[in-house]
């Protein structure tokens, strides 16, 4: 592969990154919309084609999982070869920080960067530093949770593998049981909230700690490379730290 073609490549997956983040979801829709009313105007469908009337592919179910039922073990079983991505090529790097901090941050997957001593490097991780001390934390007063623990090759977790990482991401908070959870991009925050990070944010979500006692508040905000990509974004962020603290009050 030549420098320019690898330049490209890069150039590529940070603008598909960017527009995950941004809560763009499809490149094209099957007919036009008006982006700026309230609602789609309906349009009617004339002479479709058949497969237009096909129903639609029912969403991925999450198969079966048996794990382990104390947080150790669980840590030390999302690192093994059971793990469902651990077919994936790349480093395997699981939680990190406190459970007993009380405050969970989730994030979908490693970054290119990331070793496996330290999720969130690089630049990313100099901003998300300088945002856990505007609320008074560091990464030693917070658990820093993948979704995934490796990063797939296309930086996107595939969709076949949405349902099964929700199942385990679930047991995790039930496990670690946390007081208030920040949500970081929009796989994250599907399995959680059920929708993309734009239309989460800005609100406290309570989030049950499935076949435990108590929930977490939650929030869905930025990440920190989108920040950096758009640091215009960075104020309503702030708004989201705001409504975090008030979830650890």
């Amino acid at each position: 592969m030549g420098l320019e073609q690898k330049i490209d490549t890069a150039i590529g997956a940070s603008a598909l990154d960017w527009w995950r983040e941004a809560g763009v979801d499809a490149l094209i829709d099957e007919v036009p919309r008006n982006w700026l009313a309230t609602e789609p105007a309906p349009v009617p469908l004339r002479h479709a084609p058949a497969a237009r009337h096909a129903a639609r592919p029912a969403a991925p179910v999450a198969p079966a999982l048996s794990f382990p039922d104390t947080l150790a073990a669980f840590e030390a079983w999302r690192l093994s070869d059971d793990a469902p991505e651990a077919a994936w090529p790349g480093a395997r790097i699981g939680a990190q920080g406190s459970a007993a901090s009380g405050l969970m941050i989730l994030i979908e997957m490693p970054e290119r960067e990331d070793s496996p001593d330290k999720l969130l490097s690089g630049a990313p991780g100099a901003l998300f530093d300088r945002m856990l001390a505007a609320i008074g934390r560091d990464r030693a007063s917070i658990y820093l949770v993948p979704m995934a623990v490796v990063r797939p090759i296309s930086g996107r977790i595939p969709a076949e593998t949405e349902a099964s990482l929700a199942t385990l991401i679930r047991a995790h908070i039930r496990l670690a049981a946390p007081k208030a959870l920040l949500i970081i991009g929009n796989a994250a925050s599907r399995a959680l909230i059920g929708t993309d990070v734009a239309r989460a944010r800005g609100h406290l979500h309570a989030i049950n700690h499935e076949g435990g006692e108590g929930s977490a508040t939650a929030v869905a905000s930025f990440h920190p490379r989108f920040l950096l990509e758009r640091p215009a974004a960075k104020a309503e962020a702030w708004k989201d730290l705001q409504l975090l603290i008030r979830g650890l009050s």
